[in-house]
């Protein structure tokens, strides 16, 4: 039971955090005043009780988390760090001005912020991996806090996370439902039906907890409660109001993103009792409990495989991160519902402890690696290409958080053959080259998975590994060398005509029209483009000058985005002279142009003109050769 002296001190905290909320957004002359006023009680306590965090060393493995999933409360989590001791007024005020660490939402440019929000409903499922890591990895007592807005229990994501962290039995997550009652444009879906918020928690196997959000006893008692259940995750539903304090404010629709005036301001702040001082010697977390060892790093025995032998480069990726999981104690796998396809099945079966399964959620697949990371784990998490593309936002959104994550999608093209178009990944290279920072690799052959798979794992940033179904013939010894950022020349001669320049399942197509064309008396340049992002801009000049400018490109991908668009920007803004004579760059890009269906590989390949026999048509087209019969 709190006593009247820290009800008190909770509450001119609380007073504090709605002013220096507006003071600060006032200054900026935008962002999100009364959004951060309405949780300011339910922080207040938070901070004075209840967090354990060490802000002189934000990355204490001891430390609890706090996340604001309703990121645009970003002016109340930076009222608190000024709270706290962690800034200084000066930098409070300059919040959303250019070159400030207190952007408009928060970011990881903030030592104490662990992942970007802002795109509403991630914040949670991003506490669940961190939660998992603390449950099931570190095996530490520390909490992971997260502050939601009612308006983002309307996304999906939101549901994926409350049953993850119900099945996984995530007691060390406690989640805080600000109800105020007002989103962008007018109520809420539920409004302050707080009751049906708890039915939903408890129908998902959490504990619900129902609270007046501004009764700072009941704030306290919930928090206790919280942290005294040792079964399941808990959420605590706030009834709370929007800008509460101010009476031209308080629960009145059409404020929501919208500052106060300086004069306006001013009589905020007299309402609310004046500008205040206090800091909070926020409690440290207990150092005596130590994070279980993940033992040392040994040497990596990469799975190797014969010249010509047949094996699916997802396969290679599976038998490559067992490898890693002997090798590499940090690295984990999760994956949704689909490892017996994805092969992560291999790492499942040797280190089922450092094994998530994700189901059918994708959002969380890609959410729960970014928790997992900020505890500095290397997650790979793995689906189908194509249904990555249901979680791009969080993709888009790790990048923003600075956050190394190992995306791996399978299936890619229409190579995958009879399944049709739903289960085609044909935007995947697209999407993740658009990704900043990110780094897209598309192996040809099992032996170069191996080696690009194992410098995955301390690459930085956005990793996207694309995977085929089929099997296709080992290419390279398993001794040879693939550099991210490189490529490999297979064939090259004085007297190449043009240079076709392929990745993945289409490699091997250009080397069976290279064979065509050499019976023609053709001969062409073959490079191996498997570094998509970064391109090697250097191989290509080179080709370019060689061939007069005469470039093939084909890709089992749309025309849009993919490795094409990839080779054609590593000639924009170069001085590096494509083409000898002063000709202009002739380059042909094959790719996916129509709507597949299902079929064969071979005949979908054929369909769409990314085969052979499209191949050497393109390149007799840019050599102006007379026409030849292509046999079998």
């Amino acid at each position: 039971m709190a006593t009247l002296e820290q009800l008190q001190a909770w509450h001119e905290l609380a007073q504090q955090l709605r002013i220096d909320s507006i003071r600060a957004t006032t200054a900026a002359g935008s962002g999100h005043p009364t959004s951060s006023m309405s949780a300011a009680d339910l922080m207040a306590v938070l901070l004075a009780k209840y967090l354990r965090y060490d802000f002189s060393n934000p990355h204490s493995p001891n430390n609890d988390h706090l996340i604001f999933s309703k990121g645009h409360a970003s002016p109340l989590l930076y009222s608190i760090y000024r709270a706290a001791g962690a800034i200084d007024d000066d930098e409070l005020m300059s919040l959303r001005k250019f070159g400030s660490r207190l952007e408009g939402h928060p970011t990881p440019a903030l030592p104490w912020v662990d992942v970007a929000t802002g795109s509403l409903g991630q914040g949670l499922p991003i506490a669940v991996g961190i939660a998992l890591a603390g449950e099931y990895l570190d095996k530490l007592p520390y909490h992971t806090w997260v502050l939601l807005g009612d308006s983002e229990m309307a996304e999906g994501s939101i549901w994926e996370a409350f049953e993850h962290a119900s099945h996984y039995k995530l007691a060390n997550l406690i989640a805080i439902l600000d109800v105020n009652r007002l989103g962008q444009r007018g109520e809420t879906m539920l409004g302050w039906n707080t009751q049906t918020y708890c039915d939903r928690a408890l129908a998902f196997g959490w504990k619900a907890i129902e609270i007046d959000g501004h009764n700072l006893e009941e704030i306290d008692e919930a928090y206790a409660a919280a942290i005294d259940n040792p079964n399941c995750p808990t959420l605590i539903v706030s009834r709370t109001k929007k800008g509460k304090g101010v009476a031209d404010l308080e629960d009145i629709g059409g404020w929501h993103g919208k500052v106060l005036k300086p004069d306006q301001a001013k009589a905020a702040i007299k309402e609310l009792g004046g500008e205040r001082q206090i800091t909070i010697a926020v409690s440290k977390p207990n150092l005596q409990i130590q994070r279980t060892s993940i033992g040392q790093i040994q040497a990596l025995q990469l799975p190797s495989y014969q010249l010509g032998e047949k094996v699916a480069t997802r396969k290679a990726y599976g038998d490559t991160l067992k490898a890693l999981g002997a090798s590499r104690p940090d690295v984990v796998a999760l994956d949704g519902e689909v490892s017996n396809s994805t092969y992560a099945e291999e790492f499942a079966k040797a280190y089922p402890e450092r094994y998530f399964e994700m189901y059918i959620a994708e959002q969380q697949l890609v959410a729960a690696a970014v928790g997992l990371q900020v505890r500095q784990y290397k997650p790979f998490a793995s689906s189908f290409a194509a249904f990555l593309s249901r979680a791009y936002d969080f993709v888009r959104m790790a990048a923003i958080s600075r956050a190394n994550i190992k995306l791996v999608g399978s299936h890619a093209g229409i190579s995958i053959g009879e399944d049709g178009p739903s289960q085609m990944a044909l935007e995947d290279l697209a999407c993740l080259r658009a990704v900043c920072g990110s780094t897209v690799l598309y192996p040809s052959d099992a032996n170069q998975t191996a080696k690009l798979v194992a410098q995955m794992v301390d690459c930085d940033g956005i990793v996207y590994l694309r995977t085929t179904r089929e099997s296709t013939p080992v290419l390279y010894e398993a001794e040879e060398d693939f550099s991210i950022g490189g490529s490999k020349v297979i064939y090259s001669s004085e007297q190449d005509q043009a240079a076709v320049i392929a990745a993945g399942i289409t490699l091997h197509e250009a080397l069976k029209a290279y064979q065509h064309l050499k019976q023609e008396g053709i001969t062409v340049r073959i490079i191996d483009a498997y570094s998509v992002k970064p391109i090697d801009a250097t191989t290509l000049h080179q080709a370019a000058r060689d061939t007069q400018g005469k470039l093939v490109v084909v890709e089992d991908h749309w025309g849009e985005g993919g490795l094409g668009a990839a080779v054609l920007d590593a000639f924009v803004g170069t001085d590096a002279a494509p083409t000898s004579g002063g000709l202009p760059l002739n380059l042909i890009k094959l790719a996916v142009r129509e709507l597949p269906g299902s079929g064969t590989p071979e005949e979908l390949l054929h369909a769409a003109k990314i085969d052979a026999s499209s191949i050497v048509e393109a390149v007799r087209s840019l050599v102006k050769q007379p026409a030849y019969v292509l046999t079998k």
